[in-house]
Formats: structure tokens, C-alpha cells, sequence
């Protein structure tokens, strides 16, 4: 997933992003109300984490704002505030769901893993092309049962690519979907980290060229034959 952490104790936010990192999401932070919003402006998130009191512009009114301008993502309210009230309020702000601090990261991690079913998303908890697997709940990746051992950026893209199977993927797609704002790389870093894959995948077995090149467009999968 790609996800927006609008937080404004970093105390709070840099051990929650870190470990929302190591569950290789991508996370951008905002650290007021003005700054998410204008991170959501510009990005496409799936799950926007958001704290109801905030510097410049509060959480409900950014969630208002949100959802007036359109906005499907997902929207997770996080605050001290824990009476009913407070909780209506969120929830008819647009919030889909409301978490109560302090939490544990493994709640977090929990409700974040419901909401992504109750919003209808059905994809198959297990991917899998042809001898290639990727089990996301416990970002385990085999081909013909032999381990994979990829890093987080290497994980992400063949993630994006065995969701999308039939999809062709430009380096600035990819960019978009699974770098931070504040880490931005240049497109040479996508052919790198396919480079490397495509090593890694031919070491196990795999097809030299099981990552296609589609010449001046981009990369995809290709058909389960060759895997």
C-alpha cells in the first residue's frame, strides 16, 4: 500500500512509519494539516493515517476536505479522543475507521489489513504466476519452492507486477507507486533493481527474461510459459 502518515509528533510518527515500512508499504509523511493535504493533492495513497489535532488544519476538516474533493482513499483517524461523540464526528467527517492512542503497532496493523477487505478488496491472499509465489501477509517470495531473498524495493516491484500481471509498468509508474516523496530516485534506479531481479530469478530457476521489456514503454510480467 501506499500510505500518508499526517502526524505531527515525530515521536509517534518515525517508529510508526518505520514499522509500516518494514511491512514494505510506502509512507509519506505530513506533519500539519496543510502539508497532507497537499501531499494527498498530489499523490494517489490507498490509506491516508490521519491525526485529528493538527497544526494549521485539523484532521476532521482535512477529512471533510478529502472527501468533497473526491478522494477514495482509505481513512484511518488517530487520536487521544476516545468518546462516542468524538468518534461519531470522525466517522461522519468520511473517516472509514478510528483508532484510539495510544495503540499497538499489531492493531494497527490488524485494521489496516480490514479495511483493505471491507473496501471489496478481494485479490488472492497468496500471488502467484506460474512457479513464482508471493505470500504479502508474510512478504515470503519462492520460485518452485526455493526462497527469494529480495530487498524492500525489489519485493515492491515484483509485488506491483504479479498484481498486475497483464499490465506494462513504466519506470515512472513504478516511481510513482512505490517511492517516497522525500526519496525520490531517478528512473536509472528502476532498471537497476530489475536488473537485479531478473539475476535473482534466473538464480533459482527462473527465465533469464521472465521480466519483460516492453521497448519504449515499460516492463512486464510475461506469460507463465516461460516461468
Amino acid at each position: 500500500m501506499r500510505i500518508l502518515l499526517v502526524e505531527d509528533d515525530d515521536r509517534i510518527s518515525c517508529p510508526l512509519a518505520e514499522d509500516l515500512r518494514h511491512q514494505n508499504h510506502t509512507i509519506d509523511l505530513a506533519r500539519d494539516g496543510i502539508e497532507g493535504w497537499d501531499c494527498a493533492m498530489t499523490v494517489q495513497y490507498d490509506l491516508i493515517l490521519l491525526d485529528l489535532m493538527l497544526p494549521r488544519l485539523d484532521g476532521i476538516t482535512l477529512c471533510q476536505r478529502l472527501r468533497t474533493a473526491g478522494s477514495s482513499a482509505l481513512i484511518l483517524m488517530l487520536t487521544a479522543r476516545d468518546t462516542t461523540t468524538d468518534k461519531v464526528v470522525g466517522l461522519d467527517a468520511g473517516a472509514d475507521d478510528y483508532l484510539v492512542k495510544p495503540f499497538k503497532l499489531e492493531e494497527l496493523a490488524a485494521r489496516i489489513r480490514a479495511l483493505s477487505r471491507r473496501s471489496g478488496d478481494t485479490k488472492p491472499s497468496v500471488l502467484a504466476h506460474g512457479k513464482l509465489q508471493l505470500d504479502p501477509s508474510t512478504c515470503i517470495v519462492t520460485y518452485a519452492d526455493r526462497n527469494l531473498s529480495l530487498t524492500p524495493k525489489e519485493y515492491r516491484i515484483l509485488e506491483c507486477l504479479l498484481r498486475n500481471p497483464d499490465r506494462v509498468f513504466s519506470r515512472a509508474d513504478l516511481l510513482d507507486k512505490l517511492w517516497e516523496l522525500d526519496r525520490f530516485s531517478g528512473e536509472g534506479t528502476i532498471k537497476t533493481h530489475i536488473t537485479n531481479l531478473r539475476r535473482k530469478l534466473k538464480a533459482v530457476g527462473g527465465s533469464e527474461d521472465s521480466i519483460e521489456t516492453v521497448y519504449g514503454i515499460g516492463y512486464r510480467l510475461r506469460k507463465t510459459s516461460v516461468f
